[in-house]
């Protein structure tokens, strides 16, 4: 079941959730302002950017939701797009969403994106990769590695995810395709997250030219899809691993309120939207059962909601009283969410450092910082820095 970790971090990740209690969540509300911290504005002018990651030169690439690649050099955003991109879909939920480089891109110069693709009546996530010139001016060979199935209708709940993992694979999350009243089949679209032979309201794990590694957890169940990592999820838009223990941690949107943190194991059932602490937007009640055994409890969970976005795990010198702990974006309460981890990779308390936008992504540059993007019309992307209190 556990497959594609490594088995020192299966051995890890199966005792330590056999530690955590199991049974009904208390939700988390307001909590308490982190301190000794500022905001400083490295980049403004950018529309609605979705994700962000470093060259090795220390140049920055960032998605912007309507289709654009665009390159952070010295602080400078560069006034003209990467080009090579085409076929985003860019309406509501939809658009040019995560990017990240291959583990080697020092050698192969491959840059991975998550987008999204087609009409109103027939759409889904994509994942491509091209190779950046290198001026930075464009991607060639552009080449889409995985085209999620089934296709959905209107323009909700794309995910999307990108972790590489140490042995080479790529996890990819998504939603489940949106809320009520949409439907595929004659069914609300939330049920596919159940369905193991749909990729909707899962995390799929694929190797690095898009195909299903031998080793997953459903590869020779009949009728299952062999790309399925983990089920049950209703929207995962943060994924970030613990480099020490390997335990990986993702952040999940609930519908009003709900939010969840999980540590996700391969093969797993997260619940949705069978085991929910959401209520639906109308007020209406989704599920009265909060656990079952045979799905994975969150660790934490958010009411009101967080919208939780982008999702990292420090490893930093510039914050040492910070180390490893999780930080999450939060597009609703606009915010970054300090989730403060013992040792044994408990969460033991939460801290709110306001930012006052909504947050779309948060990242660990490779200065140590800690990099915010604003998910604005006229977004920005932020480093917070140390702050003396006086």
């Amino acid at each position: 079941m556990y497959c594609g970790l490594g088995v020192a971090a299966v051995a890890a990740a199966v005792m330590w959730m056999a530690r955590v209690p199991s049974g009904p969540i208390v939700p988390t509300g307001n909590v308490e302002r982190a301190t000794g911290w500022t905001a400083v504005t490295v980049v403004d002018g950018l529309e609605n950017p979705w994700a962000v990651t470093w060259l090795p030169g220390g140049e920055a690439l960032i998605t912007e939701k309507a289709g654009r690649l665009r390159v952070v050099r010295n602080g400078r955003l560069d006034p003209v797009e990467v080009g090579g991109l085409s076929g985003v879909l860019a309406e509501l939920h939809a658009g040019l969403m995560d990017v990240s480089l291959h583990p080697r891109f020092s050698e192969n110069r491959w840059v991975y994106l998550t987008y999204s693709a087609g009409t109103e009546e027939a759409n889904g996530t994509r994942l491509a990769r091209g190779r950046l010139a290198e001026d930075l001016s464009a991607l060639t060979e552009v080449e889409v590695l995985h085209v999620v199935s089934p296709l959905k209708r209107r323009f909700q709940h794309f995910g999307s995810r990108l972790l590489w993992l140490p042995d080479g694979t790529v996890l990819l999350s998504l939603g489940d395709g949106g809320n009520p009243p949409v439907r595929l089949d004659g069914e609300l679209m939330r049920e596919q997250a159940q369905k193991l032979d749909s990729q909707l309201g899962k995390v799929l794990r694929l190797r690095e030219d898009g195909t299903v590694p031998a080793d997953n957890p459903f590869v020779r169940r009949a009728g299952v899809d062999p790309a399925i990592w983990t089920w049950g999820h209703r929207n995962i838009q943060g994924l970030a691993r613990d480099p020490t223990s390997g335990r990986i941690w993702a952040s999940e949107h609930g519908s009003r309120g709900g939010d969840e943190l999980n540590v996700l194991v391969a093969g797993g059932n997260y619940g949705w939207p069978r085991v929910t602490y959401s209520i639906e937007y109308t007020f209406g009640t989704i599920s009265r059962e909060r656990t079952r055994p045979d799905m994975v409890d969150p660790v934490v969970v958010w009411t009101p909601a967080q919208a939780p976005s982008g999702l990292l795990f420090y490893t930093g010198d510039v914050f040492p009283q910070w180390r490893g702990d999780l930080f999450s974006g939060a597009l609703k309460r606009k915010e970054v969410r300090r989730i403060v981890l013992n040792k044994e990779g408990r969460v033991t308390g939460q801290q709110s450092l306001p930012i006052g936008q909504r947050v779309r992504d948060v990242r660990q540059g490779p200065d140590g910082f800690i990099y915010v993007l604003t998910d604005e019309a006229a977004g920005r992307m932020l480093r917070l820095e140390p702050r003396t209190e006086g």
